[in-house]
């Protein structure tokens, strides 16, 4: 069947090459439409629900929100993980869900089960979803800078807040603007307790006098004159002056008593949970850019750069500027550059290779031309797919290149044979049709070897999780682009043969590179027959060195992907006050801003308003912009410089972690640890866990190659628990709540209500002045008001010495209550609907693998009580989930080419011939990976699964040649004794060494380019290559003496029995 496509397509010339043409102009459009993105989205489906209970310590939050939501989402449909975390005031829960799930189904079924939580939880608690972003959404931050000193950082904020947030939000595909840093502004009433005695006005009534006084309201129409007018009435306070007119009471004689009177009035800042900073030069705000999920993330980046240059930056007030501080349109760029380089060289490589083999230039022209159709012809299947052009995906064609073009380079080499061999004949018959009976003759094996190489490959769409979403896409590109090179192998390439294998044709004698091909190959071929047996003992010797390498290599996930960004992440001791965070945040970036290779430097600490970023206030996370690489110091790397960057930084109490932000980003959300190793310590009580987990930072810390250990300290937040006696309460008809509303109000402060000034919104606040809330014995004087007409006791001199009014009297909180300082969690972290605390391990100079292992050993030594577990996470999560998906890829993979091997051989034996190739592959891949230092990653076992498809090939084309000489001498009658069988195999091997050498030539010639590539995904690229390239070169060797000898020993018992 193929033999005839290949006839009626070399017959029908216009057809193919009108089909062709189209073709060009679909991938053209697919290739210019293909959406451009650095990685493909490597993270799982998320639903984030974030509860806002304003002041509230992290236990509460944790009992009566986080734990009631947690327990009841993990019987949700689909749900993979449930992660909570409980801050001071507010609740976040990640729901992870399983591979596949669409973001808008499980958003769907979470607000299903949201509406059972509700008689769980709070009244007053309203959970609400997160926006609709993967954890890569965080494509784009900004800094809002004034470097004339103009505008103070409340101003600076509510630029932010009401004139850029609204403006990005507004950009197709942006799902959030969120604000970080600056001050929020706020109206602070800061009430004086003894002018309250003195006027004998309670608290409680300032503060409904404040919200009443706050209020526009509406008195439908009136109709005057035969017109309409709409009646409102105007109450909303404008400002500071409303504020201090506001009555709170009157005195005997009827004098109105104002707010002004009882309390100062002023702007400040709102209590605040994250700041931002900028080159260690201070404090700015700022916006974190957040990208739909599904969205064309640098077409939104474009859009949004767009939008601030052309709307925005024009209308900001004089001096406030916006600074790109993180732009992953950038990497994006870079990355694609990179990989565009890469595919025009190997595409240049492959070409030079074909020239000097062929010695023809029209001939060298049909593989040049049929290369980039296909690549063409991969982009519509990608475009349709809705794979993005990226790293993987462009890496995909980068290693399929050099195959892709073996079926028109052989094809053209057979032709050439025939047609010198119809040259010596006289020229009978036709130029084409010799031409198309050349291509008949190998078209069919080569259309299955290039088959078996495109179905070699499917194995690894089985991998899930992120080796999955990673690698997927480079499976496609790569299926998709030896399929097409397979198809225009038995449809484009004899068309163009027929067009372009014209003129004198140089006779493979001639050729110098054949020549000495012959010259050397002959005697090793003849060796290699003579001693049969010897040859096939050795080559099992060797396979059997390789144990050796193979041991001795490491094992990671992924290897590093340079980003051009680094992405540094200290953790300090919990419980650091806001003041003292934003100092050490100032000086670390001052520190990294003096290094030579640093850009810039934007850090952030604790977390932005939005809820993808569950950080607490001790959570540092510093964006360092890299210089160009040609700018930086000589003999200076990647890893250098996280080594220098870390020596820097010694600080006490601070540990270090560098990492990368997408792979941060996408780290934290999968397993929730951000380092490349972490622990998971899961069990019933923070203390206990907490033990657990410094026992294991101690045994840790000297493991060889260890950076940095450190176990999160859950106990260490201080808290001032002011506890409520409750029968003295009831002396004084008090209920718990009456207390609970003046600690609330007068100690922590309460937002009443908001101002509405223009598009602006800001909180009036209440609470006492700072000096009387300095320490507990003040504290223990902050007055709660009593009603008279619920306590019929005498009235006792209040603090302060004034008698009270005959209403109300005002008695002091320690009356009613007992203070006590207390150690008790800042945040709590629960899975499984566990209490968990993590472990953060970061490492350098070793693979993760051996690393986990021997740490493994380490922890085994401590005792861990019952009913508490560990859990080894982080990159080492993926690495173990990818090692049990391989044990079953790799046998499928063999699985399925020794089944198409044998369709197209119809022989056993000829299959199993075939695929001694693979092993004799791995001999060269594991030396070559062991030589270059690299560990057993994925992208090297991706390396291997494409080798097998490879290896696969060459064996096919080895053996096609043996074949069709023995064929022939058995067709001439000349095979009758075993010198016969010797003299048809040394034909079969050692006359066509040039179309085996030509096939491995163009394999290697689109890999090795790929060895000395520099720059955005070239590492990953790198592993992917490494094996292929060491495998081939092997593989081609052994083959060349192997194959010869075992042909021999099995066609020659046949000729002995006769």
């Amino acid at each position: 069947m193929i033999a005839k496509i290949i006839e009626f397509s070399a017959r029908s010339k216009f057809a193919v090459l009108l089909v062709m043409a189209l073709a060009l102009i679909w991938g053209y459009w697919a290739l210019k439409n293909t959406p451009l993105d650095a990685l493909p989205d490597l993270s799982d489906t998320q639903v984030i629900i974030y509860t806002e209970w304003v002041g509230r310590s992290p236990d509460l939050v944790e009992d009566q929100v986080t734990y009631p939501i947690t327990s009841t989402l993990l019987a949700a449909p689909k749900v993979q993980a449930v992660r909570g975390f409980s801050f001071l005031g507010s609740s976040f829960i990640y729901v992870i869900f399983e591979e596949g799930t669409d973001i808008y189904w499980a958003r769907s079924r979470i607000l299903e089960y949201l509406q059972a939580v509700k008689n769980k939880i709070p009244s007053d608690v309203n959970p609400i979803l997160g926006p609709d972003a993967t954890s890569l959404g965080w494509g784009f931050s900004y800094a809002i800078v004034d470097e004339t000193g103009g505008h103070d950082l409340s101003e600076l904020r509510s630029i932010q807040d009401y004139i850029i947030k609204l403006a990005v939000e507004s950009v197709p595909g942006v799902s959030q603007a969120a604000s970080i840093g600056g001050f929020v502004k706020q109206y602070q009433i800061t009430v004086d307790p003894n002018r309250l005695v003195a006027y004998g006005i309670p608290l409680t009534k300032v503060m409904e006098a404040v919200k009443k006084s706050n209020r526009d309201v509406e008195g439908r129409v009136l109709e005057l004159s035969g017109v309409e007018y709409m009646i409102r009435g105007r109450g909303y306070v404008k400002g500071l002056q409303d504020l201090e007119s506001i009555a709170v009471g009157a005195t005997p004689g009827g004098t109105p008593i104002y707010l002004k009177d009882v309390a100062r009035i002023q702007l400040g800042p709102e209590i605040r949970r994250g700041l931002a900073e900028l080159d260690g030069r201070g404090e700015v705000a700022g916006g974190i850019v957040v990208v739909r999920s599904g969205e064309n993330v640098l077409n939104v980046i474009e859009r949004v750069k767009e939008k601030i240059s052309r709307d925005i930056a024009p209308t900001l007030p004089k001096g406030v500027k916006i600074v790109t501080t993180y732009d992953r349109s950038d990497l994006i760029m870079r990355s694609i550059a990179t990989l565009k380089d890469e595919i025009i060289k190997l595409i240049v490589a492959v070409s030079i290779v074909c020239l000097v083999f062929l010695f023809h230039l029209p001939s060298a022209l049909v593989v040049i031309v049929t290369l980039p159709i296909a690549i063409l012809m991969a982009f519509i299947s990608m475009y349709y797919l809705g794979v993005t052009s990226n790293v993987m995906s462009l890496s995909g064609i980068a290693i399929a290149i050099g195959a892709m073009v073996d079926a028109a380079i052989i094809m053209v080499e057979n032709a050439h044979k025939k047609l010198e061999e119809w040259e010596h004949q006289g020229q009978p018959g036709s130029r084409t049709d010799v031409i198309i009976e050349a291509a008949k003759e190998v078209g069919p094996s080569l259309f299955f070897s290039l088959l078996v190489i495109t179905v070699g490959f499917l194995p690894v769409f089985t991998l899930q999780a992120q080796a999955g979403r990673l690698f997927k896409p480079l499976a496609y590109t790569k299926t998709f682009a030896m399929l097409f090179s397979s198809f225009l192998a038995v449809t484009l390439t004899p068309v163009l043969m027929t067009l372009f294998i014209r003129g004198k044709i140089r006779p493979e004698e001639k050729n110098p590179i054949s020549v000495l091909l012959h010259r050397i190959y002959e005697p090793v071929a003849h060796l290699a027959i003579r001693f049969r047996k010897t040859v096939i003992i050795v080559a099992i010797i060797i396979m059997a060195l390789t144990v050796y390498p193979f041991m001795k290599l490491g094992s990671e996930f992924m290897p590093p992907l340079y980003e051009g960004t680094l992405f540094y992440m200290p953790v300090t001791l919990p419980g650091a006050a806001v003041s003292e965070v934003g100092k050490l945040l100032q000086m670390q970036d001052e520190i990294l801003k003096k290094i030579p290779e640093v850009a810039q430097v934007f850090g952030k600490a604790g977390r932005a308003e939005t809820a993808t970023d569950p950080a607490p206030l001790e959570m540092f996370e510093t964006v360092i912009n890299l210089k160009p690489e040609d700018q930086w110091r000589k003999n200076m790397t990647v890893e250098k410089l996280k080594d220098e960057m870390n020596e820097a930084l010694t600080i006490p109490g601070v540990a270090n972690s560098f990492t990368m932000p997408i792979k941060a980003r996408i780290d934290m959300l999968a397993t929730g640890i951000r380092t490349p190793v972490g622990i998971k310590i899961l069990g019933p009580n923070l203390e206990e866990i907490e033990k657990i987990g410094l026992a294991l930072e101690h045994h840790l810390k000297d493991l060889p190659g260890t950076r940095s250990v450190y176990a999160e300290r859950v106990t260490t937040g201080y808290f001032l628990d002011v506890a409520i006696k409750r029968e003295d309460a009831a002396r004084y008809g008090l209920t718990v709540d009456d207390v609970g509303e003046v600690i609330q109000a007068a100690i922590g402060g309460m937002n009443l209500t908001a101002t509405v000034e223009g598009r602006a919104r800001y909180p009036v606040n209440v609470r006492y002045p700072r000096n009387l809330r300095n320490d507990v014995e003040q504290l223990k004087r902050v007055l709660v008001p009593v009603m008279l007409a619920n306590w019929s006791a005498p009235n006792p001199a209040t603090a302060g010495g004034m008698a009270a009014s005959q209403s109300i009297i005002q008695i002091p909180l320690g009356e009613v209550a007992d203070f006590t300082i207390v150690k008790g969690p800042t945040a709590i972290k629960s899975e499984e609907g566990l209490l968990t605390a993590y472990v953060f391990v970061d490492f350098s100079g070793r693979d993760i693998g051996g690393y986990v292992e021997e740490a493994k050993k380490k922890a085994t030594t401590l005792k861990i009580p019952d009913g508490y577990r560990l859990t080894w996470s982080g990159e080492y999560e993926h690495l173990i989930k990818t090692h049990e998906r391989l044990k079953l890829v790799i046998p499928l993979t063999v699985f399925v080419i020794f089944v198409l091997i044998y369709l197209n051989t119809r022989s056993t034996v000829k299959t199993m011939i075939v695929l001694l190739a693979v092993p004799f592959s791995l001999v060269g891949s594991f030396w070559f990976l062991y030589l270059l230092n690299y560990n057993m990653s994925i992208a090297v076992w991706v390396g291997i699964i494409a080798l097998a498809g490879l290896d696969a090939e060459t064996g096919v084309v080895m053996l096609l040649y043996l074949d069709l000489a023995y064929e022939k001498w058995k067709k001439e009658g000349k095979m009758k004794i075993l010198a016969d069988l010797k003299e048809s195999v040394m034909f079969g091997a050692v006359k066509r060494i040039r179309p085996k050498i030509m096939t491995v030539g163009v394999i290697l010639a689109g890999l090795m380019p790929i060895m000395f590539s520099h720059g955005t995904g070239a590492d990953v690229m790198k592993r992917i290559a490494a094996p292929m390239i060491g495998g081939v070169i092997t593989s081609t060797i052994l083959e060349l003496v192997i194959y010869p000898a075992i042909y021999v020993i099995w066609r020659g018992r046949h000729l002995e029995r006769n």
